[in-house]
């Protein structure tokens, strides 16, 4: 990835992340803001995981990562400008597909519980839900609402 993808992944995370309906107003206050963006620019910046880009027309239309676990996709991030354009759907098969290439047997991923875009997107490509509750966020500082999914491979 080039210095310009790092600083354009930073980017489109955060946009996405901004313009998400999920967070309820008490997240959105300007220290929360600003953390959650030092971390989508340190992410990019010093990240040695395995992240896809979505190109359209060369711009940068959306990312995803798995960092962590190898059987965790940690991100899914598309520029509001191209959301509902199937390239959410395209990243997490690509990502699965390398799970299964790695002999990976089930997939797992997480959201907020009220990102209901994602999670329709995520139940489409197979996985179900299997765990909802409270979750501390370290980068936001707050306890966030989230769903585990996971899916057989």
């Amino acid at each position: 990835m080039t210095e310009a993808d790092r600083t354009a992944v930073g980017l489109v995370g955060f946009a996405a992340w901004t313009s998400s309906s999920a967070f309820d107003d008490a997240y959105l206050d300007p220290v929360v803001i600003e953390r959650v963006r030092g971390e989508f620019e340190s992410f990019a910046a010093e990240t040695q995981c395995d992240i896809a880009i979505a190109e359209i027309d060369g711009a940068l239309a959306g990312w995803g990562a798995r960092a962590g676990a190898p059987d965790y996709i940690s991100d899914i991030w598309i520029d509001p400008a191209f959301q509902g354009r199937g390239i959410g759907r395209v990243l997490v098969e690509h990502f699965l597909d390398e799970m299964r290439s790695s002999g990976i047997s089930i997939a797992k991923i997480a959201t907020h519980a009220r990102n209901v875009n994602a999670i329709r997107l995520y139940e489409r490509c197979g996985f179900g839900i299997v765990w909802r509750g409270a979750q501390w966020s370290e980068p936001m500082q707050v306890e966030l609402q989230k769903v585990r999914l996971e899916r057989d491979l």
